[in-house]
């Protein structure tokens, strides 16, 4: 019996020891080199690396340019929940008996496997000023001098935001489609019986029945949105004025532009410690509205 779960012991080991091997090395180690560079004032270009305390933080915490990146990070992060809500009212209509359901749910999640390359050409073109077809649709239907999008520092975030929202809609439609086929009918069909009109059942059965997918969708929304920087790299490059450079996309053009890996570390680490502060605010606060 002890060789039998010795071998059955091993066996697991060896099965899980190629994703171990991958996070040690591929995480774990970087995370540790890079929190040993925080200290230093390692550069590419220049080999005389010296440690340097905390003099990175001090710097981090007196520069312009990384707190208007949180700025625009926490406008960034304002589109995951108006995204969630939409994938949950998509998500409600196309669990119905709709004409094409299958299709359009298709066409929805498209986006979510879509180059960002691609997505950022058609909707650099769609965001166009003079000739793109969103302002010349807004001039069509009356509004007089419609926004620059990516072309002025007041609306390029929030141009960004409209891609964003877009973009993961799909996903957590997908996500909310699953949750909501596992619902019991039995409970619908009584509210129903019971006299509960449409707004009734959603606000108080099904959105609470479907709420612990809403926290899950809302975490690696959240967490996914503070990492990403590609779309917004390949449309703005953080540009207008650094009007739309989030924090992740400091972090990489400090480390890969400018070369400066020590203080790029420093702020890699403030953006860790944001996403641990939000993930700890959000399992603490979901006691109160997370019916499981």
């Amino acid at each position: 019996m002890v060789n039998w779960r010795t071998k059955e012991r091993l066996s697991g080991y060896i099965f899980i020891a190629p994703n171990l091997l991958g996070v040690l090395f591929f995480f774990v180690v970087p995370a540790l080199f890079s929190f040993a560079l925080l200290f230093t004032n390692y550069q590419f270009s220049n080999p005389d690396v010296r440690f340097v305390g905390l003099d990175n933080l001090r710097r981090l915490f007196q520069d312009e340019l990384f707190y208007m990146s949180l700025k625009n990070t926490l406008i960034f992060l304002a589109s995951v929940p108006v995204s969630i809500g939409l994938a949950f009212l998509v998500a409600l209509v196309l669990n119905k008996n709709v004409y094409m359901k299958s299709l359009l749910r298709a066409m929805f999640f498209m986006p979510y496997i879509t180059s960002g390359i691609a997505i950022a050409f058609v909707w650099m073109l769609l965001f166009q000023p003079s000739q793109g077809p969103i302002n010349q649709f807004l001039k069509a239907v009356g509004v007089q001098g419609p926004p620059g999008w990516f072309s002025t520092t007041d609306t390029s975030m929030y141009a960004i935001d409209i891609i964003w929202i877009w973009y993961m809609l799909g996903y957590f439609m997908i996500i909310y489609l699953a949750a909501l086929q596992e619902l019991s009918s039995e409970l619908l069909e009584a509210a129903k019986i019971d006299g509960a009109r449409t707004w009734s059942t959603i606000r108080h059965i099904i959105w609470p029945l479907v709420s612990p997918t809403t926290f899950l969708l809302l975490i690696t929304g959240l967490i996914m949105s503070i990492k990403t920087f590609g779309i917004i790299q390949a449309i703005t490059q953080g540009g207008p004025s650094n009007s739309t450079t989030i924090v992740s996309l400091y972090v990489y053009r400090t480390a890969f532009s400018y070369y400066e890996m020590g203080y790029a570390s420093a702020i890699s680490w403030v953006l860790f410690s944001m996403i641990l502060v939000i993930t700890l605010i959000q399992w603490a606060v979901q006691k109160k509205w997370v019916h499981y």
